[in-house]
């Protein structure tokens, strides 16, 4: 994907002014400390990419895939142009929502990385809601496993990304999605953290014969939406059942539990090259972006835990190697 596929299309005030909520003070600094030990021996290079976009900043660009317009944010983080390994997180909304909302609530724009936030296409069924592949109210025809390549290659193309440290989360169908991909574009995404995930039938294709994928899932015990327990009317599976798939397909050996007030964090380890699985369980929690100080869905929100700092713990652990 070559740079004239890409249209600035807004400037950063206008586009994250949604996202001025950000982490507290002391995680923040925390996360911040964590760039400087990315790096092995600490060493770094400058970006030697230009862009017209300024570090600390969101801007909104289109694309071309598929034969349709596609959009999506753009968060380069402060000090962007003094490195030129960043890792790149791929953050998917859920149905009805768009990138910029996910900004807003996620608090992934804190964190020491590229993050991208892409908009869905207008699926089926009633109100016009952007969704993504996978559900049953999916952009009929629309392909977006091939959307999300292309998307990884334009931004590869025009940025420092270190592609080996390329992950993906998102929430409900935008969840799902991120389950798909770790089965559809092996050997693309380091780890994975789907937060309340849509699974339906169209979220697992593939799955079976997809190598072992580190995945954290993070999900809310009282979610009505998408059901803990699962649903049998939508064929939803249970969340707890979904997650223990992943740790046997990936060969993972010793699980252990810890809680933490209202959390439940079961790790599974000794994984087939060191996939591990990771489950967090919210008592109580809704359909909802934990930790989350704006609206991301309906039903409790813990601040136990916040979600972009468990996820960024968890990708931390992961990059792809020649093995996978």
């Amino acid at each position: 994907m070559s740079p004239r596929h890409l249209r600035l299309l807004a400037p950063a005030a206008a586009i994250a002014a949604v996202a001025t909520l950000s982490l507290a003070p002391t995680a923040t600094t925390a996360l911040t400390k964590a760039s400087a030990s990315d790096r092995a021996g600490g060493e770094t290079t400058r970006c030697a990419k230009p862009t017209e976009q300024e570090p600390d900043s969101s801007q909104k660009y289109e694309l071309t895939s598929g034969d349709l317009e596609r959009s999506y944010v753009l968060r380069l983080p402060d000090g962007y142009d003094r490195r030129d390994d960043w890792p790149l997180i791929v953050a998917f909304h859920g149905r009805g929502s768009t990138g910029v909302e996910v900004e807003g609530y996620s608090e992934l724009s804190d964190l020491p990385a590229v993050v991208a936030y892409p908009d869905g296409a207008i699926g089926t069924g009633s109100g016009y809601r952007k969704a993504w592949q996978g559900a049953p109210y999916e952009a009929p025809g629309v392909d977006d496993v091939a959307f999300t390549r292309d998307l990884l290659a334009a931004i590869e193309a025009d940025h420092c990304i270190d592609t080996s440290r390329v992950y993906a989360t998102g929430k409900s169908n935008g969840g799902g999605l991120t389950a798909l991909l770790a089965c559809q574009l092996p050997g693309t995404f380091a780890a994975i953290a789907p937060v309340a995930p849509a699974l339906y039938p169209g979220a697992r294709v593939g799955c079976e014969e997809a190598p072992p994928t580190p995945i954290l899932e993070i999900h809310g015990v009282a979610d009505a939406t998408i059901p803990y327990a699962g649903d049998a009317d939508r064929d939803l599976p249970a969340i707890p059942e979904w997650v223990e798939g992943w740790a046997e397909h990936n060969g993972c050996a010793t699980t252990t539990t810890r809680t933490n007030r209202d959390v439940a964090t079961t790790r599974w380890t000794g994984c087939a090259q060191g996939a591990e699985v990771q489950h967090v369980a919210v008592d109580g929690g809704g359909h909802v972006w934990p930790g989350g100080d704006i609206y991301s869905g309906g039903g409790h929100v813990t601040h136990t835990i916040e979600s972009a700092t468990v996820i960024w713990d968890f990708f931390s652990r992961h990059r792809l190697t020649s093995e996978g």
